[in-house]
């Protein structure tokens, strides 16, 4: 019903600890998978993983510079011939764009906020016009972006983060708009918005050395129904979904993948 079969996926962000969990899925899924990173190292790393089960690829490639993007989808039709679906996993924060404990907004680091929102914003906005524009012109594919809890409420520190996760919200909804409006209503564009998965980057946030959780490892949590973090793999069924054609009515949503915490008021 979900099936991705021969699908030819293209996944930015790829080696991230989400990324990566996808990728193993829709190499049993039997899609033909088309990686996109910053280091080689890791992307030959996963590649070994991976070719062995299916058709792939893997490209060294900033998602900020739209030449490159470009010269890559290129690459990636000379070879597979086209492109179905495009997930947009790229990702990250800096810390001078979270505001720590014992400082305020005033402290916040206008140069790393920049960066923090070029790499979610436009590196989600890049890739969707470049590979998107193969999907227009054949009337059809999808796109997933990865969005975030930090959008529909205000959690405390994460200011960048936030700002660019909910302005990546209203393109994806725009996106979707413009693509069915324009395209045909064979082109979709969703988005889900993980809850906390623990990874390289919030790792020291939400757990102590010890393994036991920081104060705010507690505070999430306590607003977390499901009373745990989520694991990697439990985002990729609800990808699958948006992938496939079964989702061929379902455009424009950002699906939460957060045990409740997006439901819960705390009281």
């Amino acid at each position: 019903m979900f099936s991705l079969h021969n699908k030819v996926i293209v996944l930015t962000g790829a080696t991230g600890a989400l990324g990566g969990s996808l990728v193993l899925s829709l190499t049993e899924a039997k899609a033909k998978i088309v990686i996109l990173g910053r280091n080689q190292s890791l992307l030959d790393a996963l590649l070994t993983k991976i070719s062995p089960s299916t058709e792939s690829a893997a490209f060294v490639v900033d998602v900020l510079d739209k030449k490159s993007l470009e010269e890559v989808k290129n690459q990636i039709i000379k070879q597979f011939g086209h492109i179905d679906i495009l997930i947009n996993a790229v990702g990250g924060n800096l810390p001078g764009a979270v505001i720590a404990y014992d400082q305020s907004i005033f402290d916040l680091s206008v140069p790393d906020f920049d960066e923090v929102m070029d790499l979610n914003l436009k590196g989600t906005v890049l890739p969707s016009l470049v590979f998107g524009k193969s999907m227009s012109e054949k009337g059809k594919g999808a796109i997933v972006n990865y969005s975030s809890m930090t959008v529909d409420q205000a959690l405390t520190r994460v200011v960048g983060y936030s700002a660019a996760k909910a302005a990546m919200e209203n393109f994806t909804r725009w996106m979707a708009v413009e693509m069915a409006l324009k395209f045909g209503d064979g082109i979709r564009v969703n988005a889900i918005a993980p809850g906390f998965f623990i990874g390289k980057q919030n790792q020291k946030l939400l757990l102590n050395e010890d393994g036991g959780l920081t104060e705010r490892g507690e505070k999430i949590i306590r607003k977390t129904p499901m009373k745990r973090f989520g694991k990697a793999e439990e985002l990729n069924g609800a990808i699958h979904f948006l992938c496939s054609d079964s989702a061929s009515f379902v455009t424009g949503i950002v699906l939460p993948i957060d045990g409740g915490f997006s439901a819960f008021s705390g009281v």
